[in-house]
């Protein structure tokens, strides 16, 4: 599913206008951006939290040179589903 579609699916179910939709949806991205990057983490009960996770300084490989490459530690944004969330998807999505 797209943005537009996840728009389009909010806009017909509430009765609001794609702009007005378009433009919340595009203001929360946002929000949860400005907050990961100013280092808070945002929680949405029930359905999940955007986390900082922090990689440790490790040895990579440069495989066209063969040779070792100091990775160094680094911050990453992630997505920790709720546990409402998983069960859900677990119990109404078949495996294929």
């Amino acid at each position: 599913m797209t943005k537009a579609e996840i728009v389009s699916n909010i806009s017909d179910q509430l009765g609001i206008d794609k702009a007005d939709v378009q433009a919340t949806v595009e203001k929360f991205m946002e929000e949860v951006k400005t907050s990961l990057e100013s280092g808070e983490n945002v929680y949405l009960r029930g359905f999940g939290s955007f986390i900082i996770k922090t990689r440790a300084k490790k040895t990579g490989r440069n495989i066209s040179k063969n040779t070792a490459v100091i990775i160094p530690a680094h911050n990453i944004p992630a997505f920790k589903p709720a546990k409402v969330f998983v069960s859900g998807v677990k119990s109404k999505v078949a495996v294929k």
